[in-house]
């Protein structure tokens, strides 16, 4: 009979690197490993050659980045969804789509089980296990961190270093790090205590401090339509090229590092630092635009909204009603934020300077200080008095009965 299959999630990296020999230690199975390719440059290169030499029968190297920012980050950033102030879902919103791959192959290749290397702390092994229960509940998960003896990260580098598996840490360069097209990760070493202030230098990788940032401002004009970005400085651009382009601008100028203590769901906090240049230019652009082209209930409810679809994508819940829900709801609210957001990027600040819309719904004529004719300010009387009907009523009871604050 032929051996089962596991697919594993690889990305070269130290969890995955040491894996596949485990997985062939410890199971009498075939082990395919799964890349996928949402951005992350450079860090694909030679994984073929590795996870083959490590002991994976063959390697399938996806490349999701398109689907990844057209299904996952467009979707998340019309809904202005940010995970409890700062961060801007740069991992949470990968795995779904990482997960949907793993099980899409698992299924072609007769696979019986989905392995990855998230650990048992953290959120990612929800993340991909929720994926995988909503799209294939009959596959097994591995979750080699809740079952080895394997206790840190250096007892990982020790088992690697025992069996001559190349790994892309050391000792002395012990971060855990997590990097696609939309952000770069960095947790561990000197981040593990909030008393420490991060060692910029050796951490940042897509950007500069903001105090290395030119002493020129940059500008950049981003054209949208229907809450998608589709233009950078009136250039027409692919979601890959435009979101390497704000990359760039936002790396340079010290745009979008943030240094936050979060809480995990599974009960703990922890801190990281990350970075996210054009994510976070977008993010800021698309806010602008809204301002002039949402009245206001719906810009007030979609904020309520946006706290609840962050706290879903952050949960891993991705591939679930609720969130489908809201995302119909932010698809009909987007129907007229389409329109031009000019910003200033100067040492990590991004000012606004300029935001035009077709569909602008703010009237010069009626909020000027100067003569209108479109405007009776007698009007206001009757509002005041109308709006204010329950703060009178509250006081003459209070009169009559005597009350005093």
């Amino acid at each position: 009979m032929s051996k089962e299959k596991i697919v594993l999630a690889y990305s070269g990296g130290l969890d995955t690197s040491i894996i596949i020999p485990w997985l062939k230690e410890n199971y009498d199975a075939e082990v395919i490993a799964v890349a996928a390719d949402v951005g992350q440059a450079e860090e694909l290169d030679h994984l073929n050659e590795k996870a083959i030499k490590t002991g994976a029968s063959k390697i399938f190297i996806e490349d999701l980045t398109e689907e990844f920012i057209t299904d996952f980050i467009y979707p998340t950033l019309k809904a202005g969804a940010v995970y409890e102030g700062k961060y801007l879902l740069g991992t949470s919103f990968a795995r779904p789509i990482i997960a949907k791959r793993l099980v899409e192959i698992a299924e072609r290749e007769g696979a019986t089980a989905i392995c990855h290397g998230a650990t048992g702390k953290g959120n990612d092994q929800v993340r991909f296990e929720l994926t995988i229960k909503a799209l294939a509940p009959h596959l097994k998960i591995i979750a080699p961190w809740r079952i080895w003896d394997i206790k840190s990260r250096e007892e990982e580098i020790d088992y690697a270093m025992a069996r001559n598996i190349p790994i892309p840490v050391s000792k002395n360069s012990n971060y855990s790090r997590d990097r696609n097209i939309w952000h770069l990760s960095h947790e561990g070493s000197e981040l593990e205590s909030p008393a420490n202030e991060p060692i910029y230098d050796r951490l940042l990788q897509l950007s500069v401090t903001p105090e290395n940032a030119p002493d020129c401002p940059t500008y950049v004009e981003i054209e949208f339509e229907k809450g998608i970005p589709v233009k950078v400085n009136g250039n027409k651009l692919s979601p890959i090229d435009l979101m390497k382009t704000l990359n760039k601008l936002g790396g340079e100028n010290g745009v979008g590092i943030i240094d936050i203590v979060e809480n995990r769901l599974v009960g703990m906090k922890s801190r990281g630092v990350y970075e996210t240049p054009g994510g976070t230019i977008l993010y800021a652009a698309h806010q602008e635009l809204e301002n002039i082209t949402l009245d206001r209930d719906t810009s007030h409810y979609k904020a309520l909204v946006a706290q609840r679809f962050a706290e879903l994508v952050y949960f891993g819940q991705w591939y679930t009603p609720l969130r489908e829900a809201i995302s119909a709801f932010v698809d009909s609210t987007q129907k007229y934020v389409t329109g031009t957001v000019k910003l200033k990027l100067y040492k990590g600040n991004i000012i606004p300077a300029g935001t035009t819309s077709p569909y602008s719904l703010f009237s010069e004529e009626l909020c000027t200080f100067e003569e209108d004719n479109v405007y009776n300010q007698k009007d206001a009387e009757g509002f005041i008095n109308l709006f204010g009907l329950p703060c009178t009523v509250q006081a003459n009871m209070k009169k009559l009965n005597n009350i005093k604050d």
